[in-house]
């Protein structure tokens, strides 16, 4: 099993990740089963690379019994409707955020393949990857709540002048 990063003030989990250069490279190959692992040990639904010490755009999760292997996702369309719901993170034990979402996505990413794959995840499974590739961007929940609250406060001010 894999050691997890943790804590709201590492600089690592605050850091944009940098592309896989080769997915099928043996490093790049024997650390998904490591993370998938992991995940499943640590009772996640996702893990992403900068949770275990790894800089680069990748990440694993899993969704009603369904592995996704993301390499080098980007999202491509958000849909207007949004969600909230309450995450939590293996980086930031203990710790919950009502965060809101957009309630569909539709993604391109990388397969453990290296073949190059097309989704679009609705409800859980995009809350799930947007929380993924928040990580690959060095965003964490602590951050995005904050960032939400702030907006909504700013919304709430200009509506009562």
């Amino acid at each position: 099993m894999l050691k997890l990063v943790t804590g709201a003030t590492n600089e690592l989990l605050h850091k944009k990740t940098a592309l896989v250069e080769n997915p099928i490279a043996h490093d790049i190959q024997s650390l998904i089963p490591e993370m998938i692992a992991t995940m499943h040990a640590e009772d996640g639904t996702g893990l992403a690379a900068p949770q275990i010490g790894r800089s680069i755009r990748l990440a694993v999760l899993e969704h009603e019994g369904i592995l996704y292997t993301l390499i080098n996702p980007e999202i491509t369309s958000f849909s207007q409707e949004k969600i909230v719901f309450e995450e939590g993170c293996l980086s930031l034990p203990g710790q919950f955020f009502p965060i809101i979402r957009s309630e569909t996505i539709t993604i391109k990413y990388l397969n453990e393949k290296g073949l190059l794959k097309k989704l679009r995840a609705q409800d859980f499974l995009a809350v799930i990857i947007q929380h993924e590739i928040d990580h690959l961007d060095g965003i964490l929940i602590c951050d995005r709540f904050q960032k939400q609250q702030r907006k909504l406060s700013k919304k709430e001010n200009q509506r009562l002048l």
